[in-house]
């Protein structure tokens, strides 16, 4: 008797629950999270994000759509997903036949584009769709899908399919390590006759570049780069200026007044152009110079979301030949959002005039393994959210696990400068002792971010900012031992915009000799010179 009482409980239930999957065609009272999703800028033949939308069914009845499919069908360059299904057979995610939604439930579809450019329309680049949700009343209730096509020129390595389907990508070299072997890398050496691209040793602002892999200047070659002209790096990817190749970023000044406008100024960033990826460090790699040459000239760029911004490197294997420094001057220039390092020099010659750095995630500028480096009104800032970056580290040596390399700092002379950021300490001298080597520095008239409240710092005479005799390493600088004193006050520096919003800075001592030229975008340092990259405009 228990077990047929039991029994005849689940058939009761079972029919019970039978009404609730019993669902009526779709009569169009579908409402959704947006009438138009606009899937970001993507490039040409280049898939996009995925991008979501939640459709909502707010009645009391099961219900089901009897298709749910895109505007231009099989044809569309669009593809769907709806809760995990791909739809129907061989639509490839263009159409799905009586999508089922249960009462006061909702369903998500997911969404993606890759078109070409010839697809897009001629006027604005854009190319567009929408997902139709057909019902048995009338016309289908739609959502409109926006998506902005960009051609663009793409650098990458060549690669042949193997027997066992998988890959051998084109290698670039880079010389010789200490021990002999050959220094490879995925990558390809950039052409002047590419068959595909034509000249990729001249990159023009016609339309933007894309770079796979490791792009390198072949030595005996010049990379050209024109006023305006915008590149975008794929993750883990690089330029890399080979020993005796150089560089020429040739960036055009912004309108006086107007630091915002970007229009000839050349930018290399990450290839995400999606606007929540706007800021995200580590996007990509780095601009390497290995260049020895003294032409690599660096004016009116700005580096975002790399690894580290500009790394000019002795080498690629750390030698004991001094005479084979990469060298690069870089004016005007903007380095932000770092994960790493903004420039890192490694045993390097680096100059630098005009230059503003925030955000990097060890330091907005660290001159290390020795080398000689020049810095004249520059802006070194790093509010990174942690508690160990500083802006500006100088430093002798490189440690690997085996090898502690030790070179000269033949100097390091920062004039007019301004070295700040969100941490109490924003400037670090690391000086290893092992080995006798020159560790020459000079802080002319700048502005210090330096409160020493633990007194780590009291005894160390690498930090004596009040010895005023010749030989001092500090001449008439400002140290800001708090938020309070000297504190630059820059317009917002969470969006990177650096230059002064108010007058004080204009009173604090500064050399006249190294203010001859104008600030980084134009304006005249003729009288009330300020410190940093910016003159300050009322």
């Amino acid at each position: 008797m228990r077990k047929l009482l039991f029994l005849l409980f689940i058939t009761i239930a079972l029919s019970s629950c039978r009404k609730d999957f019993e669902f009526e065609p779709n009569t169009g009272g579908l409402s959704f999270s947006k009438d138009t999703v606009y899937l970001d800028t993507v490039f040409t033949n280049i898939g996009s994000s995925t991008y979501r939308l939640k459709v909502y069914n707010k009645s009391d009845k099961d219900i089901s759509i009897p298709k749910v499919q895109l505007g231009k069908g099989i044809n569309s360059k669009y593809r769907l997903m709806i809760d995990g299904m791909t739809g129907d057979a061989g639509a490839q995610g263009k159409i799905f036949s009586n999508v089922e939604l249960l009462a006061k439930d909702s369903l998500f579809i997911f969404i993606e584009v890759t078109s070409d450019v010839a697809s897009a329309n001629p006027t604005d680049f854009l190319y567009t769709d929408q997902i139709q949700f057909t019902n048995v009343t009338g016309a289908p209730q739609t959502v409109e899908l926006v998506t902005l096509i960009q051609d663009a020129i793409f650098i990458y390595p060549n690669r042949t399919q193997n027997v066992d389907n998988s890959y051998t990508y084109e290698n670039i070299s880079l010389g010789l390590d200490t021990d002999g072997n050959e220094i490879k890398l995925i990558g390809s050496n950039l052409s002047e006759t590419d068959p595909v691209n034509g000249d990729e040793l001249h990159w023009t602002n016609a339309k933007p570049y894309v770079v796979y892999g490791n792009a390198l200047v072949p030595n005996g070659k010049t990379l050209v780069v024109d006023a305006g002209a915008r590149v975008h790096f794929h993750a883990n990817s690089s330029l890399i200026v080979n020993q005796n190749a150089s560089i020429q970023v040739n960036g055009g000044n912004p309108p006086a007044n107007n630091p915002e406008n970007i229009t000839n100024e050349v930018i290399f960033e990450g290839d995400r152009l999606e606007p929540s990826f706007a800021n995200v460090p580590g996007q990509w790699g780095s601009i390497i110079i290995l260049s020895e040459l003294n032409t690599n000239t660096i004016n009116h760029l700005t580096i975002k979301n790399a690894t580290v911004g500009l790394l000019a490197q002795k080498r690629l294997a750390v030698d004991e030949d001094d005479t084979h420094q990469p060298k690069v001057t870089i004016t005007n220039s903007q380095i932000y959002n770092c994960s790493n390092v903004g420039i890192l020099g490694r045993d390097a010659q680096i100059t630098g005039s005009n230059l503003v750095v925030n955000y990097c995630g060890e330091a907005s500028l660290a001159a290390t393994l020795g080398g000689s480096y020049n810095f004249t009104h520059c802006t070194f800032n790093n509010n990174w959210n942690s508690s160990s970056q500083v802006a500006v580290l100088l430093s002798n040596y490189l440690e690997t696990s085996t090898t502690l390399y030790i070179s000269d700092l033949n100097a390091a002379n920062f004039n007019n400068c301004i070295i700040y950021g969100s941490n109490q300490i924003e400037m670090f001298l690391d000086k290893k002792t092992e080995a006798p080597s020159l560790f020459n520095y000079k802080f002319n008239h700048c502005l210090i971010k330096f409160n020493n409240i633990n007194n780590q710092f009291t005894n160390n005479p690498m930090y004596n900012f009040s010895d005023t005799s010749p030989t001092s390493n500090y001449t008439s600088c400002s140290i800001a031992t708090n938020s309070s004193t000297f504190n630059p006050k820059f317009k917002n520096v969470a969006k990177n915009k650096l230059w002064l919003n108010e007058a004080w800075n204009i009173a604090i001592p500064y050399d006249v000799t190294f203010s001859n030229f104008n600030d980084i975008v134009g304006n005249s340092r003729s009288s009330n010179v300020a410190l940093g990259a910016y003159q300050f405009v009322p």
